[in-house]
């Protein structure tokens, strides 16, 4: 057990330890304007640029140059199977069977995709459960699949919300919904690390609870893959999508990824949407057979897939595949602790953690509540090198990321947040 100190000495001493620490140095940190490196602690909203992405991008458009429409084929990476490329590190991160997953699109076009396999409302049986505090596109989402099958969003859309007085919810309310409403709810979706508060909820307990009841059960992982151990396909859930953009580093608005159950991969009776990129690719260019599923994820991909973007992904999965998810588990829980640990000193009077404390409850991000201030506060510690992000009306969000941040990174952000708050309190 780690004794954690309020000092530099302390936190310089941590990095020179942390066998993670070369990791930093294969990505770009964001300059101030006088070359010193901002205290980046958004990666919980947009990853930095791993140095090798460049170079992955400009292999595929040197061979694009070079080789015009042959790149499908002899391209260094051949564009024609590209994704397979991606497939078996993907499935590593998010704990599915290589079948099970496919990158694919971006995060609510796919959420859109897996919805009409997995919202199939009858007339007894038509309600989705959400969050109430779930991230707002997730709701638009399912709120416009409940209008297409011709139902009513107020009467079909359940929204968890916490306990009066209380921020996050707590695992016995959710299994109180779903015992009190399951019978007449379809679907099951959450995020399953909720985007504004942090807390990652426990994906197979939910499961088991959706389905006892007959629900279909699934989660939007934008939070949490490349950030929490999800083990998909041991949970047990039917469906999960996620964008890469954020822990997984592919770039602004880059490529998402699904995964699929096993179980329902070749199911005959499960609707989808379909196009030539999902067909048996041994007849795909036949271009007049019938549609053949992919036995795989691969069934619910529609369109061949954007290379540079691909290219993006990969990049930073073979980091991930260097790492695993385990080690950077391990340093995730030491980089959260450590930051709870100096907020703390601030005083309760200043600022509330409204994450869970419980290491397991949560991912990388800590939400800052602070009490008595706006976003001023949020403004000054940007003025003083610090980039991280503030969700109204007065929480901040930190993550420090195990793959590039350091201990020093959380050092330097408690002692400026540490003087901006003398600074309101002064005035």
């Amino acid at each position: 057990m780690i004794q954690y100190k309020n000092d530099l000495e302390f936190a310089v001493e941590m990095d020179v330890r942390d066998p993670l620490k070369d990791y930093r140095s294969k990505f770009h940190l964001p300059l101030q304007a006088d070359g010193k490196p901002y205290v980046y602690l958004c990666g919980n909203s947009l990853g930095l640029q791993p140095k090798s992405t460049a170079e992955a991008i400009q292999q595929e458009l040197t061979d694009w140059q070079n080789l015009g429409v042959e790149g499908h084929f002899h391209a260094k990476n051949p564009w024609l199977p590209y994704h397979e490329f991606l497939t078996e590190a993907m499935a590593r991160v998010v704990g599915g069977k290589p079948e099970e997953v496919v990158v694919m699109n971006t995060l609510t076009a796919n959420l859109h995709f897996v919805l009409v396999s997995f919202y199939r409302p009858t007339a007894t049986r038509n309600k989705i459960i959400i969050e109430a505090d779930a991230f707002p596109s997730d709701k638009y989402a399912a709120e416009s699949q409940i209008r297409f099958h011709g139902f009513d969003p107020k009467e079909c859309l359940i929204e968890l919300r916490a306990r009066e007085g209380e921020v996050c919810l707590r695992p016995e309310d959710i299994e109180a919904v779903i015992a009190a409403e399951g019978q007449n709810v379809a679907t099951i979706l959450l995020g399953n690390t909720n985007y504004y508060t942090g807390q990652y909820f426990n994906i197979k307990q939910i499961t088991e609870w959706g389905h006892a009841q007959g629900c279909m059960v699934g989660f939007d992982c934008a939070h949490g893959a490349g950030n929490v151990d999800l083990q998909l396909h041991d949970s047990g859930c039917d469906f999960a999508v996620w964008c890469n953009y954020k822990y997984l580093n592919s770039g602004p608005g880059g490529m998402g990824g699904v995964f699929i159950n096993e179980r329902h991969l070749n199911d005959p009776s499960i609707p989808r949407f379909e196009g030539w990129w999902g067909h048996n690719k041994e007849t795909r260019f036949k271009m007049r057979d019938a549609f053949e599923p992919m036995p795989t994820a691969e069934a619910w991909q529609l369109s061949n897939p954007p290379i540079m973007a691909l290219a993006a992904v990969w990049s930073s999965l073979k980091i991930f595949d260097e790492v695993g998810m385990p080690a950077l588990r391990k340093k995730a829980k030491l980089l959260t602790g450590y930051l709870e640990f100096l907020l703390h000193h601030l005083g309760e009077d200043l600022v509330n953690v409204v994450t869970p404390s419980d290491p397991q409850q949560r991912g990388s991000q800590l939400s800052i509540q602070v009490k008595n201030a706006d976003k001023r506060l949020f403004d000054a510690i940007t003025e003083a090198g610090v980039i991280a992000d503030w969700r109204e009306p007065d929480v901040i969000r930190v993550a420090p990321v195990a793959l590039y941040n350091s201990f020093e990174d959380v050092y330097r952000f408690y002692e400026i947040l540490k003087f901006a708050l003398s600074k309101i309190k002064e005035a």
